[in-house]
């Protein structure tokens, strides 16, 4: 559950974002000019009215932020462990949750989204490959659905406290809705101190083929478990052997690896529809109706 969060978290983010960007306390304060668009002409579609390159900047500037991380923390997910990458991210989402809601200013806004985009490289680098490790193989794909279904919760989550914030009186209530993802970010840093290291990782890492026979009668709460410690003995043989060479990436297209590559490719190359839509549910639906009338914080 501990490493689920960092899906939750990623949810949570996308849904917070678009909620918090259509509430006119925090477009006053960040964005004047979408602002003063928004109650100019309330026959232009809000879509128009959203063209803004500094709100581009501020919405883009987490996927860019996470784009990079992600090649970071691949490589400290190898060299150090699962754990460290999961803790890393969830100090950054908590990092990132603090600066944005305590902004005044653009740039403190904007470098809280990159602190965000930071802790979604690592946790998505690093919490599905952590689930996959941890589960029983004839369990392993609903672990990794668990994690889309935890994406779901934390955008449902996030459109929820936005609803219940943009009532605040006083205009604050954004600064609640981004505050609130130091909770589950909190749970995500501190449970990756007490989370125990895949059996995976410690033989990639030290090849200490006992530790690892330890961890995985633990886990699978059975002494039998010398079948599936032989192939992952084997596996991290394999993933040694070509490490540091381009040839594990001329494997790739090969015939029998091509359907988990295109699925690779085209699940989340899709699943970037559904973001967009979270994105700019709230501008479309709202319309020209904007009957709050809250004051900036």
């Amino acid at each position: 559950m501990m490493a689920a969060m960092g899906a939750a978290l990623f949810g949570y983010d996308i849904g917070i974002s678009g909620g918090v960007t259509s509430m006119e306390p925090f477009l006053k304060k960040f964005f004047p000019e979408v602002y003063t668009k928004m109650n100019k002409d309330t026959k232009i579609s809000n879509y128009c009215k959203f063209d803004s390159q500094l709100l581009t900047a501020f919405t883009s500037s987490l996927y860019v932020a996470g784009l990079f991380a992600s090649f970071v923390a691949s490589l400290v997910t190898r060299s150090f462990g699962r754990k460290p990458s999961i803790f890393v991210g969830g100090v950054a989402f908590l990092a990132g949750s603090a600066l944005g809601a305590a902004a005044y200013n653009i740039y403190m806004l904007i470098f809280g989204r990159i602190l965000l985009g930071v802790g979604v490289g690592f946790a998505n680098q690093s919490v599905p490959l952590y689930l996959s490790e941890m589960a029983p193989a004839k369990y392993r794909g609903a672990f990794n659905n668990g994690f889309q279904l935890s994406i779901g919760i934390g955008a449902l989550t996030a459109n929820l406290i936005n609803f219940g914030t943009e009532k605040i009186k006083g205009g604050w209530g954004w600064r609640v809705s981004l505050a609130m993802a130091a909770i589950p970010a909190s749970v995500l840093a501190l449970g990756a101190l007490f989370l125990p290291e895949t059996p995976n990782s410690l033989i990639q890492r030290t090849n200490d083929h006992q530790r690892a026979s330890k961890m995985l009668q633990r886990i699978r709460g059975t002494s039998d478990v010398q079948q599936e410690l032989d192939d992952l003995i084997e596996a991290g043989s394999t993933s040694n052997a070509t490490d540091n060479s381009m040839k594990s990436f001329r494997m790739l297209p090969q015939r029998r690896y091509r359907p988990q590559l295109v699925m690779a490719v085209a699940i989340p190359f899709f699943q970037q529809g559904a973001v967009y839509i979270w994105w700019n549910s709230d501008a479309g639906f709202s319309g020209g109706d904007r009957s709050y009338n809250g004051n900036s914080a």
